[in-house]
């Protein structure tokens, strides 16, 4: 079998061309920095192949009009950034408590409120916590890569439809901006329950209701066991993530997204130096991989988490690793030049050894 032909492509185009390819039916989004080359690009292609393309008039809009496309059985998507992604929480807190799929894809800029277009990741809270009200969770992806943008995106559409519930992938601008080599290929295949919950226009005797309201004696607590239960599923069979040098490491750095980049770079230029240090990249943010953070800190009592904001992924980094291991935080909030470099993480990689 030939080896499909690399494409040179924007993080946001990667996004685009999985989504299509997975099959997407309908994106409604707005426009908003830096991820406007995601709704560009579907509003030229998505339509070639028969989907539905609608800028809607709102954050607001876009986000109620996935949930309707979403009830009717159709693999639908939106896309936006933190001030964004803000208003559309009412309706991701709808699709949750409806049970409904659907892709949401968050390039991260600065806030807290307009903010700017520098590279963040102060959105780590708002999405793995829920976003919204009720006490909900939904998948959360973080590409790594432009390659990621790509598979992970795919992955959302599938996760999204065999779990029920709504999938983020959550991406920073450096990732939506950079342009990388990428091999784009076909969805693999994968079994995914039949949608017979799906709003159907067909009549009948049976006619499917999505709802959020539970009024019923007792019915609201079992339907946030049954998503409960649910969630516990999606740690213990989807968890992901990626060790690097890990092996004999003394000194275990852990980041994200493009962060996870950078300390890369960093960790080699360590280990040049004979300091035995690795990386430790969460993949999914919720779930995040708390089994692999324990196991790894059996044996390394020594942790630097690293990130792009004042820091929200460590707290979970410290719920997960063992009792007896010391956690350190490095972080770069948004500003001019807030991209720490190889060069500034090795140094702090050095003090802590």
């Amino acid at each position: 079998m030939s080896t499909p032909p690399r494409k040179f492509v924007k993080g946001n185009e990667a996004v685009a061309m999985a989504a299509i390819e997975a099959g997407v039916q309908c994106y409604f989004g707005y426009p908003i920095t830096p991820q406007s080359d995601i709704p560009e690009y579907l509003a030229r292609e998505l339509p070639r192949k028969g989907g539905i393309f609608i800028q809607a008039e709102s954050e607001i809009a876009s986000v109620n009009m996935v949930l309707g496309a979403a009830a009717c059985g159709v693999r639908a998507m939106t896309s936006s950034s933190g001030p964004g992604i803000s208003l559309k929480q009412e309706g991701i807190s709808y699709m949750a408590g409806s049970e409904l799929p659907g892709v949401i894809v968050d390039i991260m800029r600065s806030g807290p409120g307009l903010g700017g277009i520098d590279a963040s990741q102060a959105d780590y809270h708002q999405a793995t916590k829920g976003g919204g009200h009720g006490g909900y969770r939904i998948i959360v992806l973080a590409p790594g890569s432009v390659q990621e943008m790509y598979d992970l995106t795919m992955l959302a559409f599938d996760l999204s439809d065999q779990y029920r519930m709504p999938a983020m992938v959550l991406a920073d601008s450096v990732l939506g901006q950079m342009k990388e080599s990428i091999v784009p290929h076909p969805r693999p295949q994968v079994e995914l329950p039949a949608k017979e919950w799906a709003v159907r226009g067909t009549g009948g005797a049976h006619q499917n209701v999505v709802k959020s309201l539970y009024l019923g004696d007792g019915e609201m607590e079992k339907f946030h066991w049954k998503m409960h239960a649910r969630y516990q599923e999606l740690a213990e069979k989807e968890s992901r993530w990626e060790e690097y040098q890990t092996a004999d490491a003394e000194l275990m750095v852990t980041a994200f997204g493009a962060t996870a980049r950078i300390v890369r770079t960093a960790v080699e230029m360590a280990r040049a130096e004979g300091i035995k240090v690795g990386l430790m990249r969460p993949i999914t943010l919720f779930p995040f991989p708390k089994q692999a953070y324990a196991g790894l800190s059996v044996r390394c009592k020594r942790w630097l988490a690293v990130e792009l904001s004042t820091g929200q992924m460590v707290d979970d980094v410290r719920l997960s690793v063992a009792r007896d291991v010391e956690v350190d935080f490095y972080g770069r909030p948004p500003g001019a030049g807030s991209l720490p470099t190889p060069e500034e993480l090795f140094e702090q990689i050095k003090k802590r050894s």
